[in-house]
């Protein structure tokens, strides 16, 4: 499960940093120099103009939306963060890789006939799937708001002729560019109203005596499911001598059957290419390829043959993942020692894409050591930090955890100011996750074992000291919270809600009636 509000905004992060690049063809009519006679053979649509026309997209995916509906709304969060550093990409002029993203949109949107309706879903949604392989930008946004069957008359409006004389500029402060601020109040706006809906829902015990029947009920006709997919899982672990087989794409347990039944025929009839798996855990994912712990990834949305060209790439992913350690070394030592780790909570990173991401961010400090020095003030060494490099696109900053998260298109001289100013707050939130990640341990099996739970799960976006007070809190009210929650499967998230099969989903801070 993802976190809240930032998608829609994070899609615009790089083209608002930068601006957009001007065309990329020019004619020359006369002498070299002159200027005023190049004719621009495209016009290039600026981050504002980029930002309009998808403002109707960002309000029908926004995850705020779908918050009755986790496992879309987890869908739609990720696919815009894909999208995001997709454009930051193509704005760029990048290296681009192909993708598919899937999008959740509400059934009042007229469907289109096309096949981009990859998945009909039976009462609220439907899930849209958009290809992504090209550089165009503004050929990009009308794919999404076509294959969404919204409007396009704002990109119809921005002239794609021929422009002559000198090349515009796209710099915040150009009039013909909306300022972002213009775009922000919208936003802020529609947090504003959800914080009120928050603020008014029901007390835990109100909410628990209005779902926990409509719980059972789906928890008890998910059983057979459940339980054959525990049998798949165990007889393909068997067979192949795989450690665990994982679900990690936010589907239901009948997805995950499907996936398995075919997996196991597919096994069954190549047995021999089966081999390479021996030992590890295959994870039933989004993406294709084999993380940085050498787990092999499934797309589960993908054919059977597709799957079969991934396991037999295996060895030549293998010899990407030995090298990751020499990588990380090699990071750590041009800044002071840090530790270069994984970011806690998170889903797997692919091995190929982590390594080109360590080596850019350690060629970036390479330079910038071969022109300036660390400020003075530093220790000798900076061992007692952990360091966590991301995708161009992910954010610079200090998770709950105390893990510095940096882009790996940060800038150097960025991100030791950023160290310089955050290195205390960095320190203490770290020694206070090694002291809570322990009592949050045994808080946990505690409610288990008290509450009597089928299970008890947390999202991603809830950190230990969350967990904790959570947990405390439950615990200090088991008298009336026994009766009810006994026999149920329990989700702590940042929201209300009844999962498909059964599971209940419960804010961290959940509030008690007072009598």
């Amino acid at each position: 499960m993802a976190s809240l509000h930032l998608a829609p905004r994070l899609i615009l992060k790089g083209l608002n940093k930068r601006g957009s690049r001007g065309g990329n063809g020019s004619n020359y009519s006369g002498t070299s120099g002159c200027l005023n006679n190049i004719h621009f053979l495209s016009r290039t649509i600026s981050s504002g103009e980029v930002f309009t026309a998808l403002k109707p997209f960002f309000f029908a995916v926004h995850p705020d939306l779908f918050c009755q509906f986790p496992k879309e709304r987890e869908v739609n969060e990720n696919s815009l963060k894909q999208l995001n550093a997709y454009i930051e990409s193509a704005t760029h002029e990048k290296p681009l890789r192909p993708i598919n993203l899937t999008f959740y949109i509400r059934q009042n949107l007229k469907p289109i006939p096309s096949p981009v309706l990859v998945k009909e879903q039976a009462s609220k949604f439907r899930a849209v799937n958009i290809d992504l392989g090209q550089r165009d930008v503004r050929r990009t946004v009308y794919s999404i708001l076509e294959k969404c069957n919204l409007s396009t008359s704002f990109m119809d409006s921005i002239p794609q002729t021929k422009l002559e004389g000198r090349r515009q500029s796209y710099h915040p402060t150009h009039p013909n560019m909306t300022s972002w601020s213009a775009y922000q109040k919208d936003f802020e706006e529609v947090e504003r109203d959800l914080e009120v809906r928050r603020s008014t829902q029901d007390s835990l015990m109100t909410w628990l005596e209005k779902n926990v029947k409509d719980a059972r009920t789906k928890l008890d006709d998910c059983y057979p499911i459940r339980e054959e997919v525990l049998r798949l899982k165990t007889e393909i672990c068997k067979t192949l001598d795989l450690k665990d087989v994982l679900w990690e794409c936010g589907w239901s347990a009948t997805h995950f059957r499907g996936c398995l039944e075919s997996f196991h025929i597919l096994a069954t009839q190549h047995s021999e290419v089966m081999k390479v798996l021996k030992g590890r855990i295959l994870i039933f994912g989004r993406e294709n390829g084999v993380t940085m712990d050498g787990h092999v990834v499934l797309n589960s949305g993908e054919v059977r043959t597709n799957w079969l060209d991934v396991i037999k790439n295996v060895p030549g992913h293998d010899s990407v993942i030995l090298r990751i350690p020499s990588v990380q070394r090699a990071l750590s030592r041009s800044l002071k020692d840090i530790k270069v780790v994984h970011r806690k909570f998170q889903p797997n990173k692919l091995a190929e894409n982590y390594v080109a991401q360590l080596r850019k961010l350690t060629t970036s400090l390479g330079d910038f050591r071969g022109r300036s020095n660390f400020p003075k003030h530093w220790p000798d060494e900076l061992s007692n930090l952990e360091l966590v490099v991301e995708t161009d696109a992910g954010p610079l900053m200090v998770s709950p955890t105390g893990q510095i998260i940096v882009p790996s298109s940060c800038p150097p001289f960025l991100l030791v100011n950023f160290i310089t100013d955050h290195m205390e707050e960095a320190k203490e939130k770290l020694d206070q996750y090694k002291r809570q990640k322990y009592e949050e341990i045994d808080l946990h099996k505690k409610c288990i074992s008290v509450l009597g739970l089928v299970a008890l799960d947390k999202a991603d976006n809830v950190t230990p000291n969350l967990m904790i007070d959570c947990c405390s809190r439950l615990l200090s009210h088991t008298p009336s919270l026994v009766p009810v929650l006994r026999g149920t499967h329990l989700w702590i998230t940042t929201y209300y809600s009844v999962l498909s099969e059964g599971e209940l989903c419960i804010p961290w801070n959940w509030k008690m009636d007072i009598y």
